[in-house]
């Protein structure tokens, strides 16, 4: 599944086309690697994404097309979340 696809259906990022600026501006990295929004992603990658001062990094746990609200948090789990210093 396309990086950007997994965003949007997991609700990590709401918009696909957000999703694709993201990853485009080198804000996400899958195994360590910088990633585009058409890099392919498969259970068990780990995904980190910088969200303006925070990092979130992810494990992918399901791979779905489509997925209610309700169920998208469980196609992924959270390592962990920190706060990062933006040097002016």
């Amino acid at each position: 599944m396309r990086l950007d696809k997994f965003l949007k259906v997991s609700r990590l990022i709401k918009r696909r086309t957000l999703a694709k600026e993201v990853s485009d501006q080198g804000r996400i990295s899958v195994n360590g690697q910088q990633a585009k929004a058409s890099t392919t992603v498969k259970v068990g990658d780990e995904l980190a994404v910088r969200f303006g001062q925070k990092l979130v990094t992810v494990k992918i746990d399901r791979l779905q097309e489509t997925t209610k609200k309700e169920d998208a948090a469980s196609m992924y789990t959270i390592i962990k979340e920190e706060k990062i210093d933006v040097e002016a």
